[in-house]
């Protein structure tokens, strides 16, 4: 449901989102806020001008976004709201509030790797980032990227192509699609996926919002894969973000004397995890995963961990049984290779699906009644 008090604080065009939280989480409230003294805002960091504005709003500009709101799947999710996505909340800039395209708004809450990378990527780049975007995707991650040309339109549509989970952070605008090509790649995001910024509709493209908006894509995120880069890519701003947060960060690496490999080798000089197939970055996320989602102590394959609902996933299941299994048997039964299948049983272990007993054997954990 729309705030107007929301709207109201969001009109400042606030510059200082960290000064507006302590602001915010003084007052108890945002409607408490707004009756706050200017000169008590001013003392607490905010500008002047950003705080005079709360008492004397500009009613155009509000009405504009009022309008926008009352468009089918818009809406402004508020940093008091219950589906603010709670990875975000976590970092020490989050924006005060999204700005939403997209029905799916679920999406927010649930796992999400980012994946972001060179504008100019080579051929073989492009296709890493749609397979393991598809990959991913199909494994229950959500694809998060910033809808810039190249990998990030790779990763968008190699999600789009497989489940469907993908969501798009602009540094523009919500009504505004940079660069203007990815226009209907945009409108396929916003049908079955998630577009958000922190900007409102009418925010022009500048060039300093397109950083700040990595801040998001990384903060949402349980991790960033970047696919191709240079030693000065943008995308590595986003990686480095993820370590700040305490997040993972893989990187693809590639040939010594392509420019495009330079900046992920420099990531896994500095710890970032090899990524060479998908399985192996669900197998380094488990712990996050079964985190985000812990599964109930009496759940079976109807267990809510996210990952569990996928139809390799249910083969698996079935191919279990309460019994014990052989790890080498069930290689063979269920068609996987080795990196597969350990990477699944280690997530359906971690989200208490399954046991893992002496000698390479795995069984169902039998449902308590």
């Amino acid at each position: 449901m729309r705030s107007e008090a929301w709207l109201l604080l969001l009109q400042t065009q606030p510059s200082a989102p960290a000064a507006w939280r302590r602001a915010l989480r003084k007052a108890g409230s945002v409607e408490a806020l707004l009756a706050t003294p200017v000169r008590e805002l001013v003392s607490g960091g905010i500008s002047q001008e950003s705080a005079a504005r709360l008492h004397a709003p500009d009613s155009e500009l509000l009405e504009r976004w009022r309008r926008w709101l009352d468009e089918r799947g818009h809406a402004l999710i508020t940093l008091d709201d219950a589906a603010y996505p709670p990875q975000l909340r976590e970092i020490p800039d989050a924006p005060l509030a999204l700005w939403v395209d997209g029905a799916n708004t679920a999406l927010l809450a649930g796992a999400q790797l980012a994946i972001v990378g060179s504008r100019n990527p080579t051929s073989g780049g492009r296709a890493n980032a749609e397979y393991f975007a598809a990959h991913l995707s199909r494994r229950g991650l959500t694809i998060t990227s910033g809808l810039a040309t190249g990998i990030d339109s790779a990763g968008h549509r190699g999600a789009i192509g497989e489940a469907g989970r993908t969501i798009a952070v602009l540094g523009c605008g919500i009504d505004r699609v940079y660069p203007r090509r990815n226009r209907k790649l945009a409108a396929r995001i916003s049908e079955c996926g998630l577009i958000v910024s922190e900007y409102p509709p009418g925010t022009p493209v500048r060039p300093f919002q397109f950083p700040q908006r990595n801040r998001i894509i990384a903060g949402l995120s349980l991790g960033a894969l970047v696919v191709e880069a240079t030693r000065r890519s943008g995308s590595l701003i986003t990686a480095r973000l993820a370590a700040d947060y305490g997040r993972e960060v893989f990187a693809v690496p590639g040939s010594i004397h392509n420019p495009l490999a330079k900046g992920c080798h420099r990531l896994i000089r500095d710890g970032a995890t090899i990524a060479e197939e998908g399985d192996e970055i669900l197998a380094e996320l488990a712990p996050q995963l079964a985190a985000a989602d812990p599964a109930q102590p009496d759940s079976t394959r109807s267990s809510k961990h996210p990952l569990t609902d996928d139809p390799a996933y249910a083969k698996l299941l079935d191919l279990l049984g309460f019994e014990p299994v052989r790890a080498a048997d069930l290689l063979e039964a269920a068609g996987l290779t080795a990196a597969e299948l350990s990477s699944m049983l280690l997530l359906l272990e971690m989200g208490g699906v399954v046991e893992a007993l002496p000698g390479a054997r795995y069984c169902r954990l039998v449902k308590k009644n």
